[in-house]
């Protein structure tokens, strides 16, 4: 499947920022991509995300800022009779550079270069109650409170989503494949999925495919897909009454050894000190 281009501009206006939240009981937006830097802030709900290569889980307070042309998708459903809710700012590259491009503004711009991997932020409660606050206000107030925002963030720690090697879309024939390829094993990772498959579907040997993986990536296949494994299994031990056996099977695991040994190894733990350690 191929990121779609988004053209932000069209669908919100001509303003130099658009900022909504939206409440809804369930949500799944298209893998996609645009040109515009995209902060979001998830007030209430969980679920997973793609955003570049990468896929991981969410949950109340997640708070990620995604870069120019960097694809993502969200799939997130509410918790307990409660609707999703999610604030979403979007604002383009030349308006953020307008303020950027001076000394005072240093971090500022280093943070939106690193947002080309992706980046989730840990700590950032007042943040939150100011992007909250942002929605009610209007005009040049508006515009000075975004910048206040991005000014605390860059002095925050924050973590990187996607690999250093993963590269944003830039037309190019061999990014799209990549994307096409993580995007489809995300989609069925808890089949067999058999490198040779996936090596068909770009035309290469199963030599070639692996380094072409590789090289796109930073990982090779098989600990991608134990990655996106493991961490749906995560969310299953600690949201679900499931059996490991069952949360095994479901994963794409064909045997329950197999499972134990790969969680161990990814989550310094075994699969049921997991569950006791992160159930509430």
């Amino acid at each position: 499947m191929k990121a779609v281009f988004e053209d932000i501009k069209l669908q919100k206006g001509l303003s130099s920022f658009y900022a909504y939240r939206f409440q809804v009981p369930n949500f799944e937006f298209k893998w996609h991509y645009h040109p515009e830097y995209e902060l979001t802030f998830i007030v209430k709900g969980n679920g997973y995300r793609i955003v570049g290569n990468t896929y991981e889980n969410y949950k109340d307070g997640d708070l990620v800022l995604l870069g120019s042309n960097l694809p993502h998708t969200w799939t997130g459903v509410a918790t307990e009779n409660e609707l999703f809710d999610a604030i979403v700012i979007q604002f383009s590259k030349e308006f953020i550079h307008s303020f950027t491009n001076c000394e005072e503004a240093a971090a500022i711009k280093q943070m939106l270069e690193n947002a080309n991997r992706g980046i989730a932020f840990s700590e950032h409660k007042e943040i939150a109650n100011a992007i909250i606050e942002m929605l009610s206000m209007d005009g040049y107030p508006k515009i000075l409170k975004l910048i206040s925002i991005l000014n605390e963030l860059s002095e925050m720690q924050y973590q990187f989503i996607a690999p250093n090697t993963f590269h944003t879309i830039a037309s190019k024939k061999s990014e799209r494949r990549i994307n096409e390829i993580c995007l489809f094993i995300q989609k069925n990772f808890n089949t067999a999925i058999r490198i040779q498959q996936l090596a068909d579907q770009l035309y290469l040997t199963e030599s070639n495919f692996c380094k072409f993986f590789k090289k796109s990536t930073g990982k090779t296949f098989s600990d991608y897909l134990n990655e996106i494994r493991i961490n749906e299994a995560s969310r299953l031990l600690t949201q679900t009454d499931k059996t490991i056996s069952q949360i095994s099977f479901e994963c794409g695991y064909e045997t329950l050894s197999y499972f134990n040994r790969v969680f161990l190894k990814k989550k310094k733990t075994t699969p049921s000190a997991f569950r006791n350690v992160n159930v509430i």
